[in-house]
């Protein structure tokens, strides 16, 4: 198993176009936070479709970094695609606070985001996705359990460095893991 675990890792890096992908996507979430729409409603509308072009972008980046973007022939990419699918049925969680607890939907989120990274850490045998899908999680629920609406953009603006620190050290994971060869 931990040779098919190891394969997997290796051949889609890590997931590591996902995570640059949700860079971009937080940094839309950025702006819509940031852009003078009064409406909170539709602010957390926007976010939601700023999540949208995850799977595309994620395929794209796989591409630039020479990922393959889902390993089919290994025995475990199932389990991975189960692993996502899964962050799926906790956006209902994100889509209740949408009209219930609006100043809070874009922190629930980032939570879901970061929580659901759990799993991948044995998946992909990675130290960077277990600490991370702790850290995020509680960094979101402690600096967002209190902001004014107005301030939530700080909450887009954490996520981007967050990952941004979580694409670095899967970056040193990959490179470990491949004998420090370029990637």
């Amino acid at each position: 198993m931990d040779i098919t675990r190891s394969d997997l890792a290796r051949r889609t890096k890590r997931g590591l176009h996902f995570i640059l992908a949700s860079i971009v996507l937080w940094a839309g979430i950025l702006v819509v936070w940031v852009l003078p729409v009064e409406n909170i409603l539709t602010r957390n509308l926007l976010t939601f479709f700023c999540t949208a072009p995850l799977m595309p972008l994620a395929f794209l980046i796989s591409r630039a970094l020479k990922a393959e973007f889902s390993a089919r022939d290994n025995a475990l990419n199932n389990l991975g695609i189960l692993f996502s699918i899964n962050q799926f049925l906790y956006i209902l969680i994100a889509m209740w606070a949408y009209a219930a607890a609006p100043s809070n939907m874009v922190m629930i989120l980032a939570m879901i985001f970061g929580a659901h990274l759990l799993p991948f850490s044995w998946l992909y045998q990675s130290r960077a996705y277990f600490i991370m899908s702790i850290i995020i999680p509680l960094a979101m629920l402690i600096v967002g359990h209190n902001l004014p609406e107005e301030r939530v953009f700080i909450l887009a603006g954490i996520m981007i460095c967050l990952n941004a620190i979580f694409a670095v050290w899967l970056g040193v994971e990959i490179r470990k893991e491949s004998g420090g060869e370029q990637t």
